[in-house]
């Protein structure tokens, strides 16, 4: 039996391999173990408890005030001793986080095979995003096992001279996950609150934007919402409180926008499904939105998932206030603009990806997925 496990520390890796962790425990050739990191805790914490996994170990590295530095030295310090103790036949990391990066390093350093779940994906600018862009490229050159999410990532991976036999197009397991979690009879207070308004889903909390240009992006959104009266925005706010000292700044006193606490897996992926369109500097969401047919303008200047700028789902805005304020009217106003945003294909997957990953662990083999 093939003992696999999988380490993952924040909510955004959470959501993408909970269902992964969920689909390899029912699979009789694979012993699954899960180890977090506890980069983030809360976050961390709740996708954990709505996708009902359990850890078999937990780290727990969090500490007030934690920087680049500190999450790097106590991972190394503290991993160690679980995969002495584990001796995974292949350890399991997804996408881009410092968790990531020193678990691979970690991995090398004892000669564990690494499965990099959503690899392949590329800015080619070392600090955009930053520390994740350096991560991802740091971990495609461990892995063992790379699971790209599309043809085009799994192409950047041949191109950097990866084996093309380590390399598996498999979709994304965002996808799945959102099977799990959108249901149609969802109903929250925010959502009575927007009422028949049009609600413009928020997020922001990339680093490369904290200060300036996030008091950019927050400007131009005001400005557009005292254009707009019939917009209402939820703003599940990160924990960060930089983040939060900016969104005051900028939004506080608007009736218009809710800031609220950080929100569930299950609370985020029913408003993403039903907002009139999104803001965000995130990653993951450039890919949930799509699947329900949602406009994304991505307050960033790059971006690692550009399937969904050239499906015509995504269009980036930087964050140049006066760009951003332009994008987001001209979208409220142009229902052409809209309804070919809306109507886009989803590039990133099919719901199955999780599937075709326990396939090649277990069996070796699996059907490559291919957008249509």
């Amino acid at each position: 039996m093939k003992k696999v496990m999988l380490v993952f520390g924040t909510r955004p890796e959470a959501i993408k391999m909970c269902p992964l962790v969920n689909e390899l425990k029912m699979r009789k050739g694979i012993q699954t173990l899960v180890c977090v990191t506890g980069q983030h805790r809360q976050m961390l914490d709740q996708v954990l408890t709505n996708f009902s996994v359990v850890p078999d170990y937990d780290l727990s590295i969090m500490k007030q005030g934690q920087t680049l530095f500190d999450i790097t030295t106590n991972i190394m310090e503290r991993i160690r001793a679980v995969l002495e103790e584990v001796k995974p036949d292949v350890v399991l990391v997804h996408g881009d986080t410092s968790t990531t990066f020193v678990t691979a390093l970690a991995c090398f350093y004892l000669q564990i095979p690494v499965g990099h779940v959503e690899a392949g994906l590329r800015t080619y600018n070392i600090y955009s995003p930053y520390p994740e862009e350096f991560n991802r490229q740091a971990v495609g050159i461990i892995s063992k096992y790379n699971f790209a999410p599309t043809a085009l990532a799994a192409q950047h991976l041949i191109q950097e001279g990866k084996d093309p036999s380590t390399i598996y197009v498999t979709g994304n397991t965002v996808i799945d996950a959102m099977q799990h979690t959108v249901q149609p009879n969802y109903n929250h207070p925010e959502l009575d609150w927007v009422g028949d308004g049009k609600l413009i889903f928020i997020t922001a909390h990339r680093r490369e934007n904290l200060g300036e240009p996030m008091h950019h992006m927050f400007r131009a959104i005001r400005r557009v919402f005292n254009e707009h009266p019939e917009c209402k925005a939820v703003y599940p706010i990160h924990m960060n409180p930089i983040v939060r000292e900016a969104a005051e700044a900028e939004l506080g006193d608007c009736d218009q926008v809710h800031i609220i606490e950080p929100m569930e897996v299950f609370d985020c992926h029913n408003f993403e499904a039903r907002c009139h369109l999104c803001l965000t500097d995130s990653g993951g969401i450039q890919e949930e939105c799509p699947s329900y047919g949602r406009p994304v303008l991505v307050m960033r200047d790059t971006t690692e998932r550009p399937e969904g700028v050239d499906a015509g789902t995504l269009r980036i805005v930087g964050t140049d206030e006066e760009v951003i304020y332009k994008n987001f009217k001209e979208l409220l106003e142009n229902q052409g603009l809209y309804d070919a945003m809306s109507h886009a294909c989803n590039p990133y997957g099919d719901g199955h990806a999780c599937k075709r990953i326990a396939d090649i662990l277990e069996f070796g083999t699996y059907e490559p997925w291919v957008a249509k």
